[in-house]
């Protein structure tokens, strides 16, 4: 199995969003520099979200501004409203990720806006760049298998979205589980129907290991043919806005499983497994990831 899994690393913003120890623009470089040079070609770096909502994800103006361009990285910055993707240009973002969320319940508790307003502002943004220019698009449609608030989400509701994000010609959709509320046999289900809505975008998964589904959800997304996926070093991750929900796959755990089974990454493995544990350290907490506890195998944790 030589084919290459791309494995976006969320761990900068996803990753802290969440966290009670809110870590220095200094300490979010030097996460975002260890990354990169383990093998992180996408890398969600920053939020552009109010910063008095989500303190967490301020100082994402001086982060950009600090990153030197090159054509090897793709530095994503978090898009939820026009002004955010007004500051997203501003800083030179490789990539906007906006989201839409797939419930009302989430969508008002998380961008104070309905599902219809976010496409609204998705079609917005998307003819503010054919018209002016800016970095590609990335459509996320979040709790895109359960809500918080509102309960189940239907395949119907994520299928709607994904339809028209596509008629928008936004290259890539993420479908994401938000709380991790998933199994991998509706993972099967909804990626045939987001493909079968949107034949021509590429397809990018989203998992939180919530309820110890993601890796397995990971597993059947790649099955079902996806090559990329989002995942977080040290298994951090959370959202401000979706009670008790934990933290995304780890990316140790996911480049682990994937390299076991003969798949390209290009990650270094124990980097990674360092990293998390690092930044874990930093945040005063344990890591979530297995691999950060146990290690890699053979001893020593090298990535094949």
């Amino acid at each position: 199995m030589s084919r290459f899994i791309q494995i976006v690393e969320v761990g900068p913003r996803d990753g802290l969003q969440n966290e009670k120890t809110i870590l220095s623009v200094a300490d979010k470089l030097d996460l975002i520099r260890r990354l990169e040079a383990a093998g992180a070609k996408r890398t969600e770096v920053v939020s552009f979200v109010n910063p008095n909502r989500v303190p967490q994800m301020a100082g994402a103006e001086e982060i950009m501004d600090a990153l030197p361009r090159d054509r090897v990285h793709s530095r994503i910055g978090l898009v939820l409203n026009m002004r955010g993707w007004d500051r997203c240009v501003s800083t030179g973002c490789d990539e906007a990720n906006v989201v839409v969320c797939a419930s009302d319940g989430f969508g008002v508790a998380n961008q104070g806006a309905t599902v219809r307003q976010q496409i609204d502002t998705l079609a917005a943004i998307a003819e503010r760049q054919a018209i002016d220019g800016g970095p590609p698009i990335t459509a996320t449609i979040s709790v895109a298998f359960g809500c918080p608030f509102d309960g189940e989400v239907s395949e119907d509701q994520v299928v709607a979205i994904a339809r028209e994000a596509a008629a928008l010609g936004i290259p890539e959709i993420a479908i994401a589980d938000t709380i991790g509320v998933a199994d991998p046999w509706v993972v099967t289900k909804r990626i045939e129907a987001v493909r079968a809505a949107a034949p021509d975008a590429r397809l990018r998964m989203h998992f939180h290991d919530t309820r110890n589904t993601g890796l397995a959800n990971a597993y059947a997304s790649v099955v079902a043919g996806v090559d990329v996926l989002d995942a977080s070093v040290g298994g951090l991750g959370g959202c401000p806005f979706a009670p008790n929900a934990t933290g995304n796959i780890g990316t140790e755990d996911l480049v682990y499983m994937l390299e076991r089974a003969g798949f390209e990454t290009g990650y270094d493995l124990a980097a990674l497994i360092e990293i998390g544990r690092d930044v874990s350290a930093k945040l005063g907490k344990a890591p979530a990831s297995s691999l950060a506890r146990a290690g890699g195998f053979p001893a020593g944790g090298s990535s094949t």
